[in-house]
């Protein structure tokens, strides 16, 4: 029983957004990723998925990439991103995998789970500056980077009652609280809070002369894209491992 990783699915089942635009590495990327998932993945682990699940607009077109997950071995607990346009609340959410039997999946949203030796928490996050962030309204930036660092805090303190000895807190991010030259600093001072020494993040495609992991004011930020792992879930080792 082994806990896994990996941001991104983009599942476009009955959508029409190709991601090859984004390079040849998506090129069927919905197989790569099903062959690789079933071949390493068993029911007894957990894949934690931070964000951009499906392109799908609303919970009746997402009905199909909800199956197509639902198919794969393990439990998921899914994440919120950017473009996860069929994201209701989370009373909506569960209802619609109730109604669908989508029982190998859940949301990790405000809440925390104990996986194995590990605690999993975490939020969608944003960023700050508007040069790395493309929306189709004016957005009230400060306002939404308050309301994800209270969600973060939210479920940093849900993951601290379930701690029951020293089991390792992991947070998971869809969108980087840095990278390169961007810092979301509301985000590193909440971690550095609450001693948060391991953070996962996607969102970041067709970049892949970057290191896997690196560290910023003692928290090591791991990037799990799809794209950036070959479709390949990465398995979450333990600090001592």
């Amino acid at each position: 029983m082994s806990l896994y990783v990996m941001a991104d699915l983009h599942l476009s089942t009955t959508t029409n957004k190709p991601m090859d635009v984004f390079g040849a590495r998506w090129t069927d990327y919905m197989n790569k990723i099903k062959k690789n998932w079933s071949s390493i993945i068993t029911n007894e682990d957990t894949v934690i998925v931070p964000g951009d699940i499906s392109w799908a607009i609303d919970y009746n077109e997402a009905i199909d990439d909800f199956k197509f997950i639902n198919d794969l071995p393990g439990k998921k607990l899914l994440g919120k991103g950017n473009h996860d346009y069929w994201w209701g609340t989370m009373a909506k959410n569960r209802k619609f995998i109730t109604d669908n039997k989508f029982n190998s999946i859940d949301f990790l949203f405000n809440n925390a789970y104990k996986v194995e030796n590990f605690i999993v928490c975490g939020t969608r996050g944003w960023y700050v500056d508007e040069k790395l962030q493309s929306t189709d309204n004016d957005v009230e930036y400060d306002k939404i980077v308050a309301r994800e660092n209270a969600r973060l805090k939210t479920s940093i303190e849900e993951a601290l009652k379930l701690r029951e000895s020293n089991e390792e807190i992991l947070v998971f991010f869809h969108f980087p609280p840095v990278f390169k030259s961007f810092v979301c600093k509301e985000f590193i001072d909440t971690l550095k809070h609450y001693n948060i020494k391991n953070c996962y993040f996607g969102h970041i495609h067709g970049v892949y002369n970057v290191p896997r992991s690196f560290t910023y004011e003692n928290i090591n930020f791991t990037l799990i894209s799809s794209d950036f792992n070959n479709f390949v879930p990465m398995i979450i080792m333990p600090l001592n491992y």
